[in-house]
């Protein structure tokens, strides 16, 4: 009888990067170098490099159930990380088989921007994420400028972003773990979680690379730690101390600016 370890799975549904820095392919590399068997359910497929995202395509919103359901059916799925879902179509699709499944340790990374400035999700789809998906989410991961969007607030310290996570709060997220490299200057980056009555943050040097993919990597190496069992503040400063480590490595694919991870076990 075989004696090796059956690893966890988590399951990540989000955007197809042709370019392998972001999305599907960046979660999944996350998921393999943290231990955790990963699962996909594309939920969009973008034309990307380096340099940016030149096309974007929608799956049918009954071909994206299908992948969810399929893999609920077959696997004890122990957390879910969620990226890039284009449109409120999608959104609704994806809530109502989370729903069904009764999924866990669900992660939602609000995906709105790219790197290069390009729109992967729909103007109109903002409010529909918070109605929807907000309260299945027990942690939502928003750099500054997306929890500026879903928010209203101007953020420009950290008191501000405080008070814009308390907001969030207040709209039905369990937690918010909010990126601090679009707001401190200098030789240090903040990352900060907050909680009810709880308030975290892990700090780290600021690196001069202008790296791609790093939310999507962020959230799934945060949606594997809780698979394998951490706390929700364990699983952030793990992921936190990661994504840094991760960059220290990175390197330069393709003819554009943007730096890719090299994920490390």
């Amino acid at each position: 009888m075989s004696d090796v370890r059956v690893p966890q799975c988590a399951l990540t549904i989000a955007g197809s990067d042709s370019g392998g820095g972001a999305g599907i392919q960046a979660d999944l590399k996350t998921f393999a170098a943290l231990g955790v068997h990963g699962l996909s359910a594309i939920a969009a497929l973008t034309a990307q490099n380096t340099r940016g995202v030149q096309a974007v395509e929608v799956p049918a919103a009954s071909f994206v159930r299908a992948q969810i359901d399929a893999c609920f059916d077959d696997f004890d799925i122990a957390a879910v990380k969620i990226g890039m879902l284009a449109n409120t179509t999608i959104i609704d699709t994806v809530a109502d088989a989370l729903l069904a499944h009764r999924a866990t340790n669900v992660v939602l990374d609000p995906v709105m921007i790219a790197t290069s400035g390009a729109r992967l999700l729909a103007a109109d789809a903002v409010d529909t994420l918070i109605r929807r998906l907000l309260p299945l989410a027990c942690v939502v991961t928003p750099n500054v400028p997306e929890l500026e969007t879903l928010t209203g607030m101007p953020i420009r310290t950290a008191e501000a972003l405080q008070a814009a996570a308390q907001k969030l709060l207040s709209l039905g997220a369990a937690a918010v773990m909010a990126k601090g490299a679009h707001l401190e200057e200098g030789s240090l980056v903040t990352d900060r979680l907050f909680m009810a009555g709880e308030h975290f943050e892990f700090v780290h040097p600021r690196l001069a690379v202008e790296a791609h993919g790093t939310g999507c990597t962020f959230a799934s190496a945060i949606a594997a730690q809780l698979a394998k069992g951490a706390t929700l503040p364990r699983a952030c400063a793990n992921a936190s101390e990661f994504v840094s480590e991760a960059l220290k490595q990175g390197y330069s694919v393709g003819r554009g600016q943007l730096h890719l991870l090299r994920h490390i076990h």
